[in-house]
């Protein structure tokens, strides 16, 4: 994969840049340091990086606020650093627009490894057409809605269509119980994850081989679901 132009990192303490800038100094050809919120911001606006590296402990700003402007800001991918490993911190932090989250002390293998990975799903992310996508030897087609195994088409209920349809274009993302339920029913109210619980085992019988052990659709514990699209 090409370089990224340009990558910014959002964190107050400068061993902490200087490892992430170490652990991504061959994925990027520049990479910008901010030490706060507000200089993060400014620099995501006037550099537009590809990718945002974001660390929540900063000193003048919430690090989920500072996530909810960047999405405002960007379509780049936002990877979280936080030494908290709350799942309720992590379904606020995706709720907020990160795509990944990366928990202290990290690996710079993994996160390098992370930030490739975003950077390639936002690289193929919304083509002028979309193309079918095969997982597991399910075949998924954007466009005329059909679903296919080994020549046998699926039929899902509109809701069913929607769940699977939403999971895949999120191209291997974990999405939050909100995020799916937001983007499948556009309702400000009711119990995500009941709603989902019921469905996702309904698609799970159609789609999987074994609905035991889904290799198709992943659960997230505690989080949400994501397609197994990026194997």
């Amino acid at each position: 994969m090409d370089k990224a132009a340009s990558i910014l990192i959002i964190d107050d303490e400068p061993q902490i840049r200087s490892a992430v800038r170490n652990a991504l100094r061959e994925v990027a050809d520049h990479i910008g340091e901010a030490a706060t919120g507000a200089e993060g911001l400014n620099a995501a606006a006037a550099e537009r990086p590809e990718l945002v590296v974001l660390d929540l402990g900063l000193p003048d700003s919430a690090g989920v606020d500072v996530c909810r402007e960047l999405r405002r800001l960007l379509a780049s991918p936002i990877i979280v650093l936080s030494a908290r490993h709350s799942e309720d911190e992590k379904v606020l932090l995706l709720n907020a627009g990160a795509d990944d989250y990366v928990t202290k002390p990290f690996s710079v293998l993994e996160l390098a490894a992370r930030a490739r990975a975003q950077l390639r799903r936002a690289r193929t992310a919304a083509p002028a057409t979309p193309a079918p996508i095969t997982l597991h030897g399910l075949t998924v087609d954007p466009v005329t809605r059909r679903v296919d195994r080994d020549g046998r088409q699926i039929h899902l209920t509109p809701i069913e269509w929607q769940i699977l349809s939403t999971l895949v274009s999120a191209g291997g993302r974990t999405l939050t119980h909100q995020q799916i339920f937001d983007a499948v029913w556009s309702r400000q109210f009711g119990s995500p994850q009941q709603y989902l619980r019921v469905h996702i085992t309904n698609l799970r019988r159609k789609i999987e081989n074994d609905p035991a052990s889904p290799r198709i659709v992943i659960t997230e514990p505690g989080v949400g679901y994501r397609a197994d699209v990026m194997r």
